[in-house]
């Protein structure tokens, strides 16, 4: 079923929001991995261009490592006060989509409630 176009905008920021989640706790989980580089995609750019086309939508999302970090001596690059960050900001932005989705749900639900009222 289609919600229409702002679901299926907030469905792919979800999407993407999941992806960065997966990733930042990937970091997290390597934190004493010697070598291992911290992994991000470039939220930004992703989101718009998800937001722009429906094709580019499907496509996943390029996963970069981040430059500018500091290394430790084993190689790992991995800032754990950064990816805490990450989650908090990545948390707050899922929580306000899901919010934004619901209300998409209620306000359809109600227009279809509303129809068959009427009818």
């Amino acid at each position: 079923m289609q919600l229409g176009p702002i679901a299926d905008r907030l469905e792919n920021y979800m999407n993407l929001l999941a992806t960065r989640q997966r990733l930042v706790t990937s970091n997290i989980a390597n934190v004493d991995t010697p070598g291992y580089r911290t992994q991000d995609i470039d939220f930004q750019f992703e989101y718009l261009a998800a937001a722009g086309s429906p094709d580019t939508a499907k496509l996943a999302p390029n996963i970069t490592n981040v430059p500018g970090l500091a290394v430790k001596n084993d190689g790992n690059d991995v800032s754990l006060d950064r990816e805490a960050r990450l989650l908090a900001e990545n948390g707050i932005r899922f929580n306000l989509a899901s919010t934004l989705m619901r209300n998409q749900v209620r306000a359809i639900r109600s227009a279809i409630q509303e129809g068959r009222a009427g009818a």
